[in-house]
């Protein structure tokens, strides 16, 4: 386990996955931003600089892959790691989040242990090997 208090940003429209997730990472000692669609997580990545991204992909306005590949567009936040969240659990869906640049995919609803080995995976790889 590390001991790395990270800035995780949550995107999801749904009020219950928001919060689920909040719980489950803050238990993990970490710091979590959330946004409820694609454009409000485009404002708040540029103030809250997050280390790791969790972003559902069917979302009103701006969905999970356009919201995806336009963070990574961006060379200040190209590097930091995006795992896609979808109710569904479809290979198509996992390949097109890889597409615009997504590390990996977690089908909801997760569970805890689920959510923070993602954060495990990924987010030592955006502190680098600081674990």
């Amino acid at each position: 386990m590390t001991d790395l208090n990270l800035k995780i940003l949550v995107v999801d429209d749904s009020n219950t996955i928001r919060r689920s997730a909040e719980i489950f990472l803050k238990a993990g000692k970490h710091n979590v931003m959330l946004a409820e669609d694609g454009f409000d997580a485009l404002a708040k990545v540029s103030d809250y600089l997050p280390d790791l991204i969790f972003c559902d992909i069917l979302m009103p306005r701006l969905d999970g892959y356009q919201t995806c590949a336009i963070i990574k567009r961006n060379a200040r936040f190209a590097s930091v790691p995006i795992v896609m969240l979808s109710s569904k659990d479809g290979v198509f869906d996992k390949a097109r989040g890889r597409m615009v640049g997504a590390q990996d995919y977690l089908t909801k609803p997760f569970t805890k242990d689920q959510l923070l080995q993602a954060v495990q995976q990924f987010g030592v790889q955006a502190h680098g090997s600081a674990a």
